[in-house]
């Protein structure tokens, strides 16, 4: 793609993962024209080639004008937490989630927008032995319990990409994350996800130390800015066939206890116990993603090792936190 002839809009750009794609994006393309929206929260990468815009993607006016003479939309936004959150609040996850992915998808087709990349989750396939590729998605079996709610919200929402292709031509990528973590994620314990959550506590220096889970529970977790690449080289490339998906992840099988270790060791704490707290809100034991195609077709690895990721989060965290609210 021509990335310098048309405007390319990244909704939802002042989160980890919007933040992240600015980045490489301002990176690979010196004329890139870039359109970043958020909502409340202010921009945190200022360069002459992003224009900022406020939009609240519940609103279909508001996704309209975000997307008025764009070429491309990177579909970045969204509305997450960890466990304890998802268990807590079900229906804030269906509703917000549900509603700005419809509202952006129906505004893009009015807008004339040629290419959608949406960052789906890879919560939505079923319980799997093994590596899982994209085609062996079981629409007759549900999601794992732990995400049963969420994976069909994400499920449908893929289901609407696909009407979006067939009804109007518009080129659709699927992006189906793994576990991702990096700079600008959540720390509020009340809504991170495990690896900011075990970093914050770790810089912390919490004693006892206490884990949610088992440290032998398997996860497939990818550090942002490989993400990043992963979204550029989409948006990059011809000849992806009109609609396409992928997943997204390490590939390998990173364990909680190594997640606890690290974070650990870069935030140099040593505590006096680690509790492995049994009865909290966990999600499932294991789920590994196989990314080979878009190895093959994307030309895209990961770059950085999850323990290097760990490195570079932890750092972050520690010299931002004071100003970082969520």
């Amino acid at each position: 793609m021509a990335l310098n002839k048309k405007i390319t809009c990244i909704a939802g750009a002042t989160g980890m993962v919007g933040s992240s794609i600015l980045s490489q994006l301002l990176i690979i393309n010196g004329n890139a024209q870039i359109r970043a929206s958020s909502h409340n929260a202010e921009p945190l990468i200022r360069d002459r080639r992003i224009e900022y815009i406020r939009a609240d993607l519940r609103s279909l006016e508001d996704c309209k004008q975000m997307l008025r003479g764009c070429g491309c939309l990177v579909m970045a936004a969204g509305y997450g937490g960890g466990a304890k959150n998802t268990r807590a609040f079900p229906w804030q996850h269906i509703n917000e989630n549900l509603t700005m992915n419809k509202q952006v998808l129906e505004a893009a087709c009015l807008e004339g927008v040629r290419r959608v990349i949406l960052i789906s989750s890879a919560t939505l396939y079923q319980e799997f032995s093994g590596n899982v590729k994209e085609d062996q998605l079981d629409w007759n079996k549900d999601p794992h319990e732990a995400h049963f709610a969420f994976g069909w919200t994400m499920r449908f929402i893929e289901k609407l990409c696909m009407f979006v292709h067939k009804r109007y031509g518009i080129e659709v990528i699927i992006a189906r994350a793994a576990n991702i973590f990096g700079p600008f994620d959540k720390f509020n314990p009340e809504i991170s996800n495990f690896i900011p959550a075990l970093i914050r506590k770790a810089t912390d220096k919490l004693d006892p130390f206490e884990v949610w889970g088992s440290p032998d529970v398997v996860r497939d977790v990818l550090y942002s800015e490989d993400l990043a690449r992963a979204i550029t080289a989409m948006l990059e490339k011809d000849n992806l066939g009109g609609y396409g998906v992928f997943n997204l992840g390490s590939g390998r099988a990173t364990t909680v206890g190594e997640v606890v270790q690290w974070a650990l060791k870069y935030a140099q704490h040593t505590p006096t116990d680690i509790k492995y707290a049994q009865d909290k809100p966990v999600t499932i034991k294991s789920r590994i993603l196989d990314c080979g195609k878009a190895a093959d077709v994307l030309g895209w690895r990961p770059q950085y090792t999850i323990e290097e990721g760990i490195r570079k989060t932890t750092q972050w965290w520690m010299e931002n936190k004071k100003w970082w609210k969520k």
